[in-house]
This record gives C-alpha cells, structure tokens and sequence, in this order.
C-alpha cells in the first residue's frame, strides 16, 4: 500500500527496486532501520546497515558502483551531504560511477534538534559535483516518479525529500518547467519542489491586490535546469523570482544563464547563510526565511514596486 508521505514513499520505491532489479542494492547509516532492518537482516548482500557512519557510508554505496551494482544510499541531509561531500566528489564523481543519493530533513525538517540537524547547502554541494542530477520532489508520487526515472536512466542522482509537500503532483520524467499558473510573463515565479502551494498562493493575493499578472512556473528538477521552457515563457524583459525551499540564490546563475541576451531582473529567495540561533518548528522557520505565502508575496511586491519606482524616477 503505497503512502502519501514523501518520507515513506522512499523507503517502498526503494525495496521495490530492489526486488525488480538483481543488481539494485540499499546502503543506509542507521537511520531507516524502522524501513530497512528486516531486510538487512534477511537479504544483507542487497540492503546494508553500515551504522551511524556516513562517510563510510558513500564509500560504500561507491565500492558496490565500481562492482557493477547501482546502489541507493541514504540517510539525513546534513549527514550524507556535508558529513560525507569528499566521499561524494571522489567516489561517485572522480571515479565517474553511478548511483541515487536520496536525502530526508532537508533545511528545516528537523529544527528543534538544533543545527546539526539542518542544511540549506546541500543542493549547492551536491551540484558541484560533475556529473549529478539534482531533484527536489514536492509530493510523494513525485518522489516515486523520480527515483525510478534515475534507476532507469542510470547516472548520477541526488533526491531531496522533504516532509513538506504540495497538494498537487506534476510529470516530472523530463526536467521541463511546468506552467502551474499562466500569466503576462512580464513576472516569472519559477517554484522549485515543495514551496509550490505557498507560491501559487502568493501569486493569487498578488494578482488580487495589485495589477500585476504573475507567471508560476514549477519544476523539481534544478540540474539540469529547463533553461530553455524559462526563455520560451518569459517575456521579452522579465522579472523572474526564484524560490527555493534552500539556500537563496543556488540556482540563480541557471536563471542568469538562461536569460543571458535578454533584459531581465532577478530575485532569490530561500534561506539565508545566517544561522538561525532560535528553534521551532519547520513552519516557524519557513515563515522566518521568508517562504511562506506571505513572505512570497511581500518578497515579489516589493521587488516588482522596486522596478515601478525606478521606472518613475527616471521619467520624472
């Protein structure tokens, strides 16, 4: 019975890969057990416990890629991203193998256990990697969508999946742009994963409150980035805010890249490099960061009234 949640949409994707693939193995650092321990203990050459030791943990995963598996290695996001990045860039980069890094408590998932367990940074290391895909799932079947289109397609892989969701699920086979609100094009939100219901909430009280007509684009891809679908629906002269459910401004120079010989404006939003030194909830540093509906809105407001002024002093 498959689940709602993208937390455990992962773990049933992943066993089911296993058992349809021979050569498909899971490597995990403790956290999962309650998923994987039966397995590790009936099946331990297709589903391995290596303990609360991340760095062995890729290297691992990379050894079992050398071996000709293809291996699904998980844990938390600060432990397998930040703990583990040299075993990342050397193991799976240098020695150019393939395999799918799937993360949980990404940013803010896990806020009250203090800054050990939060990144922002994770997207933008996995990123400098050569090679990687980067994909940032915003419901459950999305997660199931993706993991098995990196299983097919082989390659490098890191899934980022986080409690926070949307309440609507998208095609994301391709990493193409997907208009979830049309409008004039002059203001271009693109929303990547799990921020997408918060955007498109901004958009309307926006849309409402002003004359502004703003364009909602969404993907839960980044890397690759569907530059091409951002030229093919922005006007000539855009504004584009980019929101991002990590550290501000990760993929903006795609963005950039992307609007290179075009006249545009761009904002990022996301969290911040300052460290929170207070602890909530995840909702409480959402709305801090500015990632809710109504830090979206004021974000996009005063960014598009920033334009407006300027235009005007230069007329005046």
């Amino acid at each position: 019975m498959t689940t709602d949640d993208p937390r455990t949409r992962f773990p049933e994707t992943a066993l089911a890969l296993v058992d349809d693939d021979p050569t498909t193995v899971i490597v995990y650092a403790e956290i999962a057990g309650q998923w994987f321990g039966r397995d590790a203990i009936t099946r331990p050459d297709r589903v391995v416990n290596v303990g609360i030791r991340e760095q062995l943990l890729v290297d691992v995963a990379a050894g079992m890629a050398l071996a000709g598996a293809f291996p699904i290695a998980h844990t938390f996001a600060p432990f397998l991203v930040e703990r583990a990045y040299e075993q990342i860039k050397l193991g799976f980069g240098h020695q150019d193998v393939d395999g799918l890094l799937v993360s949980t408590g990404g940013s803010v998932d896990m806020a009250s256990m203090g800054r050990t367990h939060q990144t922002v940074a994770d997207v933008a290391l996995v990123a400098a990697v050569p090679g990687f895909s980067v994909h940032v799932p915003g419901t459950a079947d999305e997660v199931d969508q993706l993991m098995r289109l990196a299983h097919r397609e082989r390659g490098r892989h890191y899934i980022r999946v986080t409690a926070q969701q949307n309440s609507r699920s998208f095609d994301v086979s391709t990493p193409a742009l997907h208009v979830a609100r049309p409008g004039s094009g002059a203001l271009v939100i693109v929303a990547v994963g799990p921020v997408l219901d918060a955007t498109l909430a901004a958009a309307e009280r926006i849309s409402t409150a002003t004359d502004l007509d703003p364009t909602v684009l969404y993907t839960a891809t980044v890397r690759p980035f569907d530059g091409a679908g951002l030229r093919r629906l922005s006007g000539p002269v855009p504004d584009v805010v980019l929101v991002e459910p990590y550290l501000a401004g990760t993929s903006s120079h795609e963005v950039a890249d992307a609007l290179r010989d075009r006249p545009h404006r761009l904002l990022g939003l996301g969290f911040r490099r300052e460290e929170p030194r207070r602890y909530g909830t995840p909702e409480d540093h959402i709305a801090a960061a500015g990632l809710d509906a109504r830090g979206i809105e004021r974000s996009v407001t005063d960014f598009a009234s920033a334009q407006r002024t300027a235009a005007a002093s230069r007329s005046a």
